[in-house]
């Protein structure tokens, strides 16, 4: 008998873990993760076919492989890392933004990454001094380039002065993501320091202010959200409406009325440099350290070792 209760309170718990991670957050997993699935039944691994490969989208103009890259991962650890990160920092900003807006901020982040990955790439590989070649035939694949964007991103939301790095030392704020990617590179050799730097710059760059020329008004999103196409979406409780906002915000921030609501506009890209950082309590890292000992260890369990393994993957990853 108690094993039956521990089992059903088990499964309470991940189902209630499951519903409170917002629609499009948890369809990214879902997509990752089933792709990731169907990849090992079949015995795909031909990575070099769906990677970002800065030698092919120049030479063949293959850039589909700008968002395939994303979607696919090398191995389990590798899908189960960036996942585990992308579930509250994307549940997070999701709430700020919405649903749809938040897929499209993603989208916008995946092709700005691209964009800066190729114009690096090219410009050192290129460079009359000392070129760096391989870099146009490095093949990156993975979600953690999104990941780096939405660390900025959430990093500038917070408000915070200073962030912890792994319980060890404290480094300012708008240092966090470079440190992060630093540690990571030192400890994980066999990962992509350009797509995770051009994650951060991509990061940076929204949180500034000059992809707002790129992105729309509330009414666009509303007018994908009223569709019929998507209405089976948009009924569903864990979708998040773009409703609402305020129009000379670049960055969506909770309001007393709206948790969801906000817009992506600034009206002065020099105003957005100087104070780059509304004000507002909840860190990435407290949300990552939250998740993990509130869904993953104590839910499930864990013993306390595996927990902080996790945590340091998460925070890096």
């Amino acid at each position: 008998m108690p094993n039956i209760v521990s089992e059903a309170g088990l499964q309470t718990r991940a189902g209630q873990w499951w519903d409170s991670i917002p629609f499009l957050t948890s369809a990214v997993v879902i997509v990752c993760g089933v792709i990731y699935l169907i990849c090992l039944l079949v015995g795909y691994d031909s990575f070099y076919e769906v990677c970002f490969l800065p030698e092919a989208i120049v030479s063949h103009f293959q850039v589909y492989r700008i968002y395939t890259s994303i979607i696919f991962h090398g191995s389990l650890l590798h899908v189960l890392f960036n996942m585990l990160a992308l579930v509250p920092l994307g549940s997070e900003l999701e709430r700020i933004m919405g649903s749809i807006r938040m897929l499209y901020t993603i989208i916008l982040l995946a092709t700005s990454n691209a964009i800066f990955h190729l114009i690096i790439a090219l410009v050192v590989a290129h460079n009359p001094f000392h070129p760096f070649e391989h870099l146009m035939n490095e093949c990156a694949i993975g979600f953690s380039g999104i990941l780096f964007s939405m660390i900025v991103i959430e990093t500038s939301l917070s408000g915070v002065q200073s962030r912890s790095v792994f319980g060890l030392f404290n480094v300012p704020a708008k240092w966090y993501a470079f440190i992060l990617l630093v540690v990571f590179q030192l400890l994980m050799t066999n990962v992509s320091l350009l797509g995770h730097l051009c994650g951060i710059l991509s990061g940076f760059a929204y949180t500034f202010g000059l992809f707002n020329f790129l992105i729309p008004g509330p009414s666009f999103y509303t007018a994908i959200e009223s569709s019929s196409w998507l209405a089976s979406c948009v009924r569903r409780p864990k979708f998040i409406l773009c409703s609402g906002g305020n129009p000379s915000a670049y960055i969506p921030t909770y309001t007393a009325q709206n948790s969801s609501s906000g817009a992506l506009f600034s009206g002065n890209i020099w105003r957005n440099l100087s104070s780059w950082m509304p004000q507002r309590g909840t860190t990435a890292q407290v949300l990552i350290q939250s998740y993990l000992d509130d869904c993953l260890c104590f839910s499930f369990s864990w013993p306390r070792t595996l927990c902080s393994i996790l945590y340091f993957h998460v925070v890096a990853a």
